[in-house]
């Protein structure tokens, strides 16, 4: 058991670096199609059936995946199982899934590592998908958060506000 998680950290490690290293003379649309297909590698489900969302609250954010078309099931379902993988990792610090997709550190990642414990992700069902709701207390783990999510916003070119948006943190 021991050498089968020893290979996968170096796997995911080896993969990190040539993505990191791919990423390093690409144009804006080299990386952002490079930002998709290891999106979808890593996510299990497509970026063309899929609506992403990244939002930031007054106490952390929401990451916000749903389906295109309400009668695809196995994406819906794909997306559940990977945000609530996403919620578990990131809680204990592990941020390797965005690293690959991004083929670098995002920002906040640091931080965010640093203060794990006084950050919470709450993985929640919707009725397209689901998100990731993450809340903090701490000034400092806040704008970490806020700086990562706005990273995304741009990676993913949502189109999300990169202010404060209540309406969507209800919860």
């Amino acid at each position: 058991m021991k050498t089968t998680a020893l290979a996968t950290v170096l796997l995911a490690t080896a993969t990190m670096v040539a993505a990191q290293q791919a990423g390093n003379n690409e144009t804006p649309a080299e990386h952002h199609a490079g930002v998709t297909r290891r999106g979808d590698q890593e996510m299990g489900f497509s970026h063309e059936k899929t609506t992403h969302h990244f939002r930031l609250c007054r106490d952390g954010g929401v990451i916000e995946v749903s389906v295109n078309d309400p009668k695809d099931s196995d994406s819906r379902e794909m997306i559940r199982m990977h945000l609530a993988h996403i919620a578990k990792m990131f809680a204990a610090g592990n941020f390797d899934a965005p690293m690959f997709i991004h083929a670098t550190n995002p920002p906040g990642v640091p931080t965010m590592t640093e203060l794990k414990d006084q950050i919470e992700y709450k993985f929640e069902e919707t009725d397209g998908g689901g998100r990731v709701r993450i809340r903090t207390a701490n000034p400092k783990a806040l704008e970490a958060v806020h700086q990562f999510l706005r990273f995304q916003i741009t990676e993913h070119k949502t189109g999300d506000p990169a202010d404060i948006s209540e309406r969507s943190c209800k919860n």
